[in-house]
């Protein structure tokens, strides 16, 4: 199991090893130790999502309030799609800016969204399936989200399916409604980079101090 740290600092790409015979695939899709080497801290697993797209439906970006905001570890055990991860922390270095990783049924990568990160995807295929394993459970009164064509993040959405048919992007009435990124920042409701920061660190030193 390989990490890399994306170009949005506090997110993961995950491609783990596979062993296949002509019985089918066997692979680890999380594996504590590695996670927290990489990481520096244990998951704590308190909700598992799924979530069934048709080609060109639309996730996101969605994020929710620190602390104690909600991470993601998120795969595509069926299907394809185009994952984002957006650096919404008000303060970062990278503020605005963003990265992608591609989940699908072939190299059977993960992606690790921590705290105080905006999430989004797009499926590639019809009843593209995706797993989330997330830290924090589900709180509507918390969760936000920022409309994922705001030209400001000007994220490169898929034009084409995954056999290259053109691609209709489709979204929910809230996350088309959703305010831009500087609307959103300008009403209060993206997350400080340095509490984000200060907010981890001191679930590290607890984390430590459990260990």
């Amino acid at each position: 199991m390989e990490f890399r740290e994306l170009s949005v600092p506090g997110a993961w790409e995950i491609t783990p090893r596979q062993f296949g015979d002509e019985r089918g695939v066997f692979l680890e899709s999380f594996k504590e130790g590695p996670f927290t080497e990489a990481v520096g801290h244990p998951f704590g697993l308190k909700q598992v999502n799924t979530s069934v797209s048709a080609a060109g439906v639309l996730r996101g970006i969605h994020f929710a309030d620190v602390p104690p905001s909600q991470a993601k570890y998120v795969s595509c055990p069926s299907g394809a799609v185009l994952d984002v991860v957006i650096d919404i922390r008000v303060g970062s270095p990278t503020f605005g800016q963003w990265d992608s990783v591609l989940l699908d049924d072939v190299d059977r990568r993960a992606i690790y969204v921590s705290e105080g990160l905006g999430h989004a995807f797009c499926s590639l295929q019809d009843d593209s399936a995706v797993v989330y394993l997330c830290s924090e459970p589900y709180a509507p009164g918390r969760e936000h989200g920022i409309n994922p064509l705001c030209r400001t993040i000007a994220v490169d959405w898929p034009t084409t399916t995954r056999d290259g048919r053109p691609l209709e992007l489709q979204m929910s009435e809230k996350d088309r409604e959703a305010p831009g990124l500087l609307e959103a920042r300008d009403a209060g409701l993206l997350p400080d980079h340095a509490q984000v920061q200060d907010y981890l660190q001191r679930r590290r030193a607890a984390w430590q101090q459990e260990g």
